[in-house]
C-alpha cells in the first residue's frame, strides 16, 4: 500500500474519518499542530496497529560493508512477540490526499504534514495482511523479545534508521 504519484498517505485503524483537522500529537517533537502523512518511502514504516512499538533499519550509501552483512537485508522491521496478535489481527485503512496540500517535514523529511483542514481524496482503502504486505514490498519483518538490543546496534551503526511508539516497548532491562 502506496501513494500514487501526486499522493501522500495517511494510515488509521478508523474508518470512519471524512475531514482531518490540523492537531498538536501528544507525542510531537516538533510545535504547531499538523495533519500528518507519509509518502512512499516512509509507507512501511505505518503498516503496523498504531499503538505497536517498532524499530526499523535500512542500508543507506553511506552504510559499512559491516553494518549491511550484519542486517542482512535492504530493509528490517523489528517488532516485539507479544505484539504479534496485533499484527495479525489489525484492521489498518489508508486515507489518499492530494500531496500538494502538505509539505515536507524534518531534516531529512520523515514525514508531510498539512497546516490546515483537508478532505480524502475517497474512501479509506483497507491495507489487508499486515505481515503479507512486509513480504510483498521486500522489508524483513523480524520478531523479538525485546526492541532494545536491535535498536541499540542500530543507533550506532552507519544504517538508516527510525523508531516508532518505542515507549511502548517492554521496559530496558536494567544493567548489571
Amino acid at each position: 500500500m502506496r501513494p500514487a504519484a501526486g499522493e501522500v498517505l495517511h494510515f488509521s485503524e478508523d474508518s470512519t474519518i471524512t475531514r482531518f483537522v490540523p492537531h498538536v500529537a501528544a507525542t510531537a517533537k516538533v510545535p504547531g499542530a499538523y495533519v500528518w502523512a507519509v509518502d512512499g518511502a516512509r509507507a512501511p514504516d505505518y503498516w503496523f496497529p498504531r499503538q505497536c512499538p517498532r524499530a526499523m533499519a535500512w542500508v543507506e550509501p553511506t552504510t559499512t560493508e559491516a553494518d549491511r552483512a550484519w542486517l542482512g537485508a535492504g530493509r528490517v522491521h523489528v517488532v516485539e512477540y507479544r505484539w504479534l496478535p496485533a499484527l495479525l489481527s489489525a484492521r489498518l485503512y489508508a486515507y489518499r490526499f492530494d500531496a500538494s496540500a502538505f509539505r515536507p517535514i524534518g531534516d531529512p523529511p520523515h514525514a508531510h504534514v498539512a497546516t490546515g483542514p483537508v478532505v480524502p481524496l475517497g474512501p479509506p482503502q483497507p491495507v489487508g495482511d499486515l505481515v503479507r504486505l512486509h513480504g510483498q514490498a521486500g522489508v524483513e519483518l523480524r520478531l523479538t523479545t525485546s526492541l532494545w538490543p536491535f535498536w541499540d546496534r542500530v543507533t550506532a551503526s552507519t544504517l538508516g534508521f527510525s523508531g516508532i511508539r518505542l515507549r511502548n516497548a517492554v521496559s530496558r532491562p536494567e544493567p548489571g
